[in-house]
């Protein structure tokens, strides 16, 4: 390509990351990872194993163990055993583990960043540049919060070892989200990481490992539903903490609601982005971008349903159209991306199931019409899906009320305050809602009226 032609089309050039260091790692595990329970690696007594596959060329990474009753037994007793010498240490000591965690996530970043990227499709740029840095900074966090429990919270104490379910959608930043506030308090842990994205739990695992955690405090398993299932249900765990899909959440809190166990629960979200006549427009349309199509909509918060007042919709359509058209899809590892690859298979087909739902309901659709990269295992696109908007959407609609968690922002109109508010918590969820406007008297306004747990104005 000429100078001229760059010029005028402004088109980035490849910006690739390498692999080879996480590829190392692979190699240097022979791509075969057992069990992390009472600090030492095992094979699952079950003997079953599944794969890992990299979403974004549908390779396989690696071979897992599935861990079956007897092994979520052992990791249990581990933690169990482990609580009341861990318990026993002052805040200060615990802390010094916490921070020699951070330490080795720091020094390791580049390889946390570029595993989570091939096993999970994000983007290497929100992997390195967000993910990982607040991974960091959560273990840093709780380092200090260990030394301040005594003084700040006199009267919380540990409860015992705790099962903790994260989802694949952030693996690392959720495992730190449930492990060093956990940790920090006293508490020993068994964790399950979700059956996609199991890599970046395996590496922590052997940081802890590293750093000398003293054995039984932290502890891996891995596997299916099935797995999560075993721990749930298993007598000597004090405390679940989930984070995933509605329908399992409730699974869950069916299974514990006649026990002593302790619950919490991060389910899914439907979140309003309101967007007022008198708001910066070109502001509001990057922060939808962020809201939306950040990690392919593959977040539970994601800003999917846009509420934009009927004076400014046609205009605000306009302009989101042509910012779409701008969007790059295709490789994660590229540093350019804009959008990597759907996590699995399984994912994408209930995206593109909901997305003929719409259709048939007679909302109009407009998607991203550039060129997803091809699968180099497959015929097809791979597990790549093209940014979606979806406009005369009805209130009532299957696109509108269901989460659908994937790359597909779905718009309505209002004319009124009170009418975006409604349209705003006519919804089964409750997690997240954003509100631009210059007139700050209306945001404040409008913000406490959402129901919502998270309100960003």
């Amino acid at each position: 390509m000429e100078i001229t032609e760059i010029f005028e089309t402004m088109e980035y050039s490849p910006a690739p990351e390498s692999p080879d260091l996480a590829l190392e790692w692979l190699k240097e595990h022979k791509s075969k990872f057992g069990l992390f329970i009472n600090g030492k690696w095992c094979k699952a007594k079950s003997g079953k194993v599944f794969s890992t596959d990299n979403p974004a060329n549908g390779k396989k990474l690696a071979s897992i163990s599935e861990a079956g009753k007897s092994d979520v037994d052992a990791a249990v007793r581990a933690a169990k055993l482990a609580f009341p010498k861990w318990k026993s240490l002052s805040g200060h000591e615990r802390a010094r583990y916490l921070y020699a965690l951070a330490r080795q996530l720091q020094k390791h970043s580049r390889l946390f960043a570029v595993l989570e990227t091939m096993d999970n499709g994000k983007t290497i740029r929100e992997t390195r540049d967000i993910d990982i840095p607040l991974v960091i900074r959560h273990f840093y966090h709780h380092s200090g919060w260990a030394q301040l429990l005594e003084s700040e919270f006199p009267e919380h104490i540990a409860i015992g070892p705790v099962g903790q379910i994260i989802p694949w959608n952030f693996p690392l930043l959720m495992l730190s989200w449930k492990v060093a506030p956990a940790l920090a308090a006293g508490n020993t842990v068994v964790l399950k990481p979700a059956e996609y994205t199991p890599l970046t739990a395996l590496l922590f695992a052997e940081i802890c490992s590293q750093v000398g955690l003293p054995p039984g405090v932290f502890n891996l398993v891995t596997g299916p539903g099935q797995t999560g299932s075993l721990m749930v249900n298993h007598s000597d765990l004090k405390k679940i903490a989930f984070t995933g899909s509605t329908d399992v959440g409730r699974l869950i809190r069916e299974a514990t609601a006649d026990t002593d166990k302790k619950l919490t629960l991060e389910l899914g979200g439907k979140s309003p982005f309101i967007i007022f006549e008198d708001a910066d427009l070109d502001s509001a349309i990057e922060g939808l971008v962020d809201a939306i199509w950040f990690n392919q909509g593959q977040v539970c918060c994601a800003g999917s349903r846009l509420l934009v007042q009927e004076s400014v919709a046609e205009k605000v359509i306009d302009r989101l159209k042509k910012r779409m058209a701008k969007l790059r899809v295709g490789d994660p590892l590229d540093k350019s991306m804009d959008m990597g690859a759907i996590i699995a298979p399984i994912q994408k087909e209930r995206i593109q199931n909901l997305v003929d739902q719409g259709k048939k309901e007679g909302a109009a659709i407009w998607q991203w019409e550039g060129k997803l990269p091809q699968n180099a295992e497959k015929k097809g696109d791979g597990c790549y899906f093209p940014p979606t908007l979806f406009t005369n959407v009805s209130p009532a609609s299957i696109i509108a009320q269901t989460e659908i968690f994937g790359p597909v922002l779905v718009s309505m109109t209002f004319r009124t305050t009170d009418e975006a508010v409604m349209l705003a918590n006519n919804s089964a969820y409750g997690l997240a809602a954003s509100v631009w406007s210059e007139n700050i008297n209306q945001a404040l306004h409008v913000a406490p009226k959402l129901k919502c747990r998270r309100g960003l104005d």
